[in-house]
């Protein structure tokens, strides 16, 4: 059988189950460490045992809600990648709008920067390779979640600091800027998880009590305390959380700003807490 007629059988079978047809593909290639040149070439020849083997397991993760990058062990993020398994979330491209904010916004040659909740480490290892006078800190409730993204570090040769802690609980000192992508999904809205997302994904990593504003609500209550007199907070929220988290930080930041900024798809995506100027 051609690869094209293999996949498109798979594809449909993919489909079925509500997964996206392009994932198989991506995975196949990835694997196989195809151009998309070689890809395309392939599509018109038969298919060996051994490659049927793979497209095979590749199918069977797929159709059992496995994401795609976990199959692969990596996903890329600003440019770099990062390791990933079940222990942390797999980065996402909003997620970049975040860290591209916060290095258009902040141009200082020295920074003491903390992610709080870093997971793969994609946030703070990306601030850190661009910004390399920039004192990085990572935290994560997670020891598990730590121990991956420090592997992140070293690979991608990247100076960050790493501690197991719930927010701000285990960590001293004073920070210029805070950025933290948290869990913020309500368990009331857990029909709006993709089944992939929902069956492989870590769920620590993405609900949140108190209707998904519980850790936001940790932040605002402990950031007053280590946020320097100029530091910036950098949020990624749900796109229905604006209102609420804005007045969360307002309230534990009365004399400065707070800006709810939406992603490309004109979505409330990133709360920003700050002095007012750029």
């Amino acid at each position: 059988m051609l690869l094209g007629q293999l996949l498109a059988q798979y594809e449909e079978e993919l489909i079925a189950v509500g997964e996206e047809a392009e994932s198989l593909s991506f995975a196949y290639r990835a694997l196989k460490n195809w151009t998309f040149t070689d890809f395309v070439l392939a599509l018109q020849k038969e298919v060996e045992a051994e490659d049927q083997a793979l497209l095979q397991s590749i199918f069977e993760q797929l159709k059992y809600h496995v994401p795609a990058q976990y199959i692969i062990g990596s996903a890329e993020f600003c440019g770099h990648v990062f390791t990933v398994d079940e222990r942390v979330l797999i980065p996402r491209p909003e997620t970049e709008e975040l860290v591209t904010l916060i290095l258009e916004e902040n141009s200082r040659e020295s920074l003491r920067v903390l992610d709080i909740g870093t997971g793969s480490g994609a946030i703070a290892i990306s601030l850190a390779l661009a910004r390399p006078n920039w004192q990085v800190q990572a935290s994560d409730v997670s020891e598990e979640a730590l121990e991956l993204a420090q592997a992140n570090a070293q690979e991608l040769e990247a100076v960050v600091s790493f501690k197991t802690s719930d927010v701000l609980d285990e960590l001293e000192g004073l920070y210029d800027l805070i950025v933290s992508n948290p869990p913020y999904i309500s368990r009331d809205d857990i029909e709006e998880v993709g089944a992939n997302v929902l069956a492989s994904e870590p769920h620590l990593a993405l609900f949140a009590d108190r209707d998904g504003y519980a850790i936001y609500e940790k932040i605002a209550q402990q950031a007053p305390s280590v946020l320097t007199p100029d530091g910036k907070i950098y949020l990624e929220i749900s796109y229905k959380q604006g209102k609420k988290v804005k007045e969360l930080f307002q309230e534990a930041f009365p004399n400065k700003r707070v800006r709810v900024l939406k992603d490309q798809f004109g979505q409330d995506r990133m709360v920003v807490v700050d002095n007012g100027s750029i």
